[in-house]
């Protein structure tokens, strides 16, 4: 079983560092193998290029998106850590999904209707706010990212199971609830390794 950590935040110090600390550890202590992807620290370029759809168009992926569509290939459950900013991901992420979850890779269609490839894999999304959670869903912002991430880009990708889990109001917390954040960041991990099954999509 293979759980791959895709991680957006520039500040290794953040609560979303202590997170993908979490991931990894209940990861293994499930018997999985994981890795990290980390956006920050790899410099990765969200920007989409002219030269990656002539790429696209020829039949070739730039060295940089194929690396990490290998890496999503490998991957039996996807796990996304980021900070919500301006009610979305950071924009680093929003890059990757742009470059990596590409026509042929992720999706295609056929006869006019959409198509996922990456069927058989599982997300799971873990994203931090300052605004408290109850603030967030009272107004429906959860719901809408739900929709937006959840159904818009991964479902569309062909990914049926995606949990998604909100921790509000980190910066403002006490330590014995960010703790307790932690322990359901261990708890999630290990319930959704635990009842995963290898579906590992074609090359």
């Amino acid at each position: 079983m293979n759980n791959l950590v895709v991680f957006a935040h520039p500040n290794q110090q953040s609560f979303c560092k202590g997170i993908v600390d979490t991931v990894v550890k209940a990861s293994k202590e499930a018997g999985a193998n994981v890795k990290v992807r980390d956006l920050y620290q790899m410099q990765f370029c969200p920007l989409l290029k002219p030269d990656d759809f002539v790429a696209f168009q020829s039949g070739g992926t730039p060295a940089d998106i194929k690396e990490e569509q290998d890496q999503i290939k490998w991957a039996d459950v996807i796990t996304f850590v980021f900070p919500v900013w301006w009610a979305s991901m950071p924009a680093i992420l929003k890059g990757y999904i742009d470059r990596v979850f590409s026509y042929g890779f992720a999706y295609e269609y056929v006869d006019g209707a959409p198509n996922g490839l990456l069927k058989g894999k599982k997300v799971v999304i873990f994203s931090t706010t300052g605004t408290p959670n109850e603030m967030y869903a009272a107004s429906g912002m959860h719901k809408s990212m739900e929709q937006t991430i959840g159904q818009g880009i991964f479902n569309f990708s062909g990914i049926k199971e995606v949990d998604q889990t909100f921790f509000g109001a980190v910066p403002y917390v006490t330590d014995e609830i960010r703790k307790d954040y932690l322990g359901d960041v261990s708890r999630i991990i290990t319930q959704n390794i635990s009842h995963t099954v290898r579906v590992p999509i074609e090359s």
